[in-house]
């Protein structure tokens, strides 16, 4: 028990640090800067008792009782809205903390105000999906709560609110720095609250955090993914598929779509009629940020495959509540562009059929049904499209990235695909890199021999890409007519040929960018200098 607990700690405490929590910061930060020394505390509880109690129980209640399954939500941003008037109308806080002095018998009745706007947060507190997460949803979803469950849930949900007790108290720091200013402050937190909760409920802060690298997603599966937490987490679920194969072994037949309701752009479907087909089927919910940094990508292999065989099931299985409502799924599918179809799994059928546990995961069926590749969470985009264009019989060999296969395939001499991880690096001309943290890497003396690439300036090497420091700069030496470069992130890369200035590519998100395009084949040297945060997978050229 005591691993569990410490497992739940950290992975809510990382949770606490990644982008998916940056939403709701502006409102603790908020809540911590008025009232009492002890608000923060109330703040912090009310949060860890209502997530913890709406994911292992909302479903269920809601259920029993005949709600709509948003009806928390809609409440909780109620809730964040009446916060935001008590800050800029102190008249209406006066009315307000009436009937929560009740709450507590000491002096500082906002302490009731605090539990208030802490139980809010819970029901609208969103955070990245992962092995953790997923198992107390999971048993919550299928009414298997048990003492573990519950006592996981209640770490992980402390360990999220560590860094924000943190928040709150800078909050209350910052108030009493700037007391003179009092009344002004709090009246422009109260329209940062109102800001934040109108963004929740349109769902803005979403396109925000999208836009925000996943700068915790390593540490996230370095401790979420460790064999002794798998083992507690299955022990948990009592699932047996812990981990991801990246090659393209025969599993036997899939399980059959189960379960599954209310189908988006598509008619009911079952693995049974797809036979002849490749199918995807993708696990995902439309809260996760994790599954909406993928979309582009499973979009992109649709709008390029699907006539040449390629079925996607978008299997949305919801994490909270207010995810199990069609209309809201509905217009999620509608507000992202897919058009793929998309089928309900509020019941966790077709996810146990799987023994999924994880948001988001993709599943790749062959022609005759059987289960052949299977990837969790992000990344390794050019692994999975490789393995589609594989079963659907195509030549894989250059994978370009699917909004690019439009693209003729040259013929004659060329620099050959290069990745820039240190899992594929090759013709790589220093001696020796220093994997998965950063370093400083220098531009040899020598000139570069043909295909050959090199590092200057600050670069953080792993297995699959680099990822920009300061000062990051790569040359390549290369023959070609286009290059192509899969790139990540937020920010720019100039690129320079033979020494001059050609452009300046700007970074918004994952896909292949376009760097050259060139009259005629040739040979140059090719210089690129990121900003810092950038990610680089892998070129290839046309």
């Amino acid at each position: 028990m005591l691993v569990l607990i410490g497992i739940g700690l950290a992975a809510g405490f990382i949770t606490a640090i990644s982008p998916c929590v940056l939403p709701v910061l502006p409102i603790i930060f908020a809540g911590g800067a008025t009232g009492s020394r002890r608000k923060p505390f109330a703040i912090v509880t009310g949060l860890i008792l209502s997530f913890s109690a709406f994911t292992l129980f909302g479903v269920w209640l809601l259920k029993t009782l005949g709600l709509p399954q948003d009806l928390l939500r809609n409440i909780a941003i109620g809730l964040l809205f009446r916060g935001a008037a008590t800050l800029l109308f102190p008249k209406v806080e006066e009315i307000v903390q009436r009937p929560l002095l009740r709450l507590t018998r000491r002096p500082g009745g906002d302490l009731g105000g605090g539990l208030l706007l802490g139980a809010s947060l819970g029901l609208v507190f969103v955070p990245c999906a992962g092995p953790v997460l997923a198992a107390i949803t999971v048993v919550g979803a299928t009414q298997d709560v048990g003492a573990r469950s519950i006592v996981l849930t209640l770490a992980y949900a402390t360990g999220a609110a560590i860094p924000m007790l943190v928040i709150a108290f800078g909050g209350r720091a910052g108030m009493n720095a700037l007391r003179p200013h009092a009344h002004r402050i709090r009246q422009a937190l109260g329209v940062v609250v109102a800001l934040t909760a109108l963004a929740i409920a349109f769902n803005v802060d979403r396109h925000f955090q999208t836009a925000v690298p996943g700068y915790t997603d390593a540490l996230q599966k370095k401790v979420e993914q460790s064999d002794r937490a798998q083992r507690e987490l299955q022990t948990l679920r009592g699932n047996t598929r812990v981990s991801a194969d990246t090659s393209l072994h025969d599993e036997g037949a899939a399980p059959e779509l189960a379960g599954l309701s209310t189908w988006i752009n598509s008619k009911a479907l079952t693995l049974r009629q797809l036979r002849g087909k490749v199918v995807l089927v993708d696990f995902w919910t439309y809260s996760c940020i994790n599954c909406l940094r993928t979309l582009p990508h499973v979009k992109a292999w649709y709008r390029t495959y699907r006539k040449a065989g390629l079925v996607v099931i978008g299997v949305h299985t919801p994490e909270f509540a207010f995810e199990h409502v069609p209309s809201n799924v509905r217009g999620a599918v509608h507000r992202l562009g897919i058009t793929y179809p998309v089928a309900l799994d509020n019941d966790y059928r077709t996810w146990s059929a799987f023994h999924n546990q994880y948001w988001p995961a993709k599943y790749l069926i062959d022609r005759s049904g059987h289960l052949r590749f299977e990837h969790f969470g992000e990344g390794e985009y050019d692994t999975t499209e490789a393995r589609i264009r594989t079963l659907l019989g195509e030549n894989a060999g250059m994978l370009p990235v699917a909004n690019e296969l439009s693209d003729p395939t040259p013929s004659g001499l060329q620099t050959p695909e290069s990745y820039l991880g240190y899992q594929r690096l090759a013709r790589f001309s220093q001696s020796s890199i220093t994997p998965d943290r950063y370093a400083s890497y220098h531009f040899p003396d020598r000139s570069l021999r043909l295909n050959e690439l090199s590092y200057a300036g600050v670069w953080r090497v792993e297995p699959e890409q680099i990822v920009a420091g300061p000062g990051a700069r790569l040359r390549l030496s290369f023959v070609a007519r286009r290059v192509h470069l899969v790139l990540g992130g937020r920010g720019s890369v100039r690129v320079l040929l033979n020494g001059k200035a050609v452009r300046t590519v700007r970074v918004r998100g994952s896909r292949l960018y376009t760097l050259l395009r060139l009259p005629t084949l040739r040979h140059g040297l090719l210089e690129l200098r990121f900003t810092p945060g950038v990610r680089g997978y892998a070129f290839t050229f046309g």
